[in-house]
């Protein structure tokens, strides 16, 4: 008989390797790619045996699909400030906030993405074609909605989205690059207030929502 007090012992070490996974196999997959990650470099990284990763996930594709699904879900939630705000400025600046903040949080998600995406989306192509195209074509009518009401300038939605997803992504995509130009350190926390505080005043300002 089951005792029902290893329950939930049995859950938190579940979620834990499944973080630990999670986690090994971001950076193995950015730095990899998927044709150079194998599971065996996943289990070394995340402390565990192989055995266990295809006890959490059956297969390479599997675990490499959980990650990609992982940062877009993390994006997918940072849209809601922009959703519930009453204009662009609100709306979008905590946009921008709140991606460049995942792209300090979660770089390797974001590069794992890139590169997908850079190579044609060969695993995730469904992504693409179902939930970004509905998430992208619901938030360029209401960036048209602040268009009609003269919040901002007429503007492309779409263009404009791709410019905000370029902006914020590229702090994790090339965060080597960005690094390397700050003396060789990564941004330190009054340089990232920073850099958020110049992306939104440059983006607002260039769609006339600031004056």
């Amino acid at each position: 008989m089951t005792d029902p007090a290893r329950q939930p012992r049995r859950l938190e070490i579940r979620q834990q390797n499944e973080t630990l996974i999670l986690q090994a196999a971001e950076k193995v997959f950015a730095e990899a790619g998927f044709g150079g990650a194998t599971m065996q470099l996943i289990a070394d990284l995340a402390g565990l045996p192989k055995a266990n990763l295809h006890y959490y996930f059956a297969t390479k594709e599997d675990l490499y699909r959980r990650v990609v699904q992982n940062i877009f879900e993390i994006w997918l939630n940072a849209a809601q400030s922009m959703d519930d705000a009453p204009g662009p400025v609100e709306g979008i600046g905590a946009y921008i906030d709140a991606k460049m903040d995942i792209s300090r949080r979660h770089p390797n998600g974001s590069k794992v993405w890139a590169s997908e995406v850079m190579h044609g989306a060969p695993v995730i192509q469904d992504y693409l074609e179902t939930t970004l195209r509905d998430w992208t074509t619901d938030r360029a009518a209401l960036i048209q909605r602040w268009i009609d009401a003269g919040q901002m300038r007429p503007v492309n939605p779409e263009h404009l989205l791709y410019m905000l997803w370029a902006t914020t992504q590229h702090y994790a995509d090339f965060g080597h690059q960005i690094e390397t130009l700050n003396g060789g350190k990564p941004l330190s926390d009054a340089q990232w207030r920073e850099a958020k505080d110049q992306v939104k005043s440059m983006i607002l300002r260039g769609i006339g929502a600031l004056p």
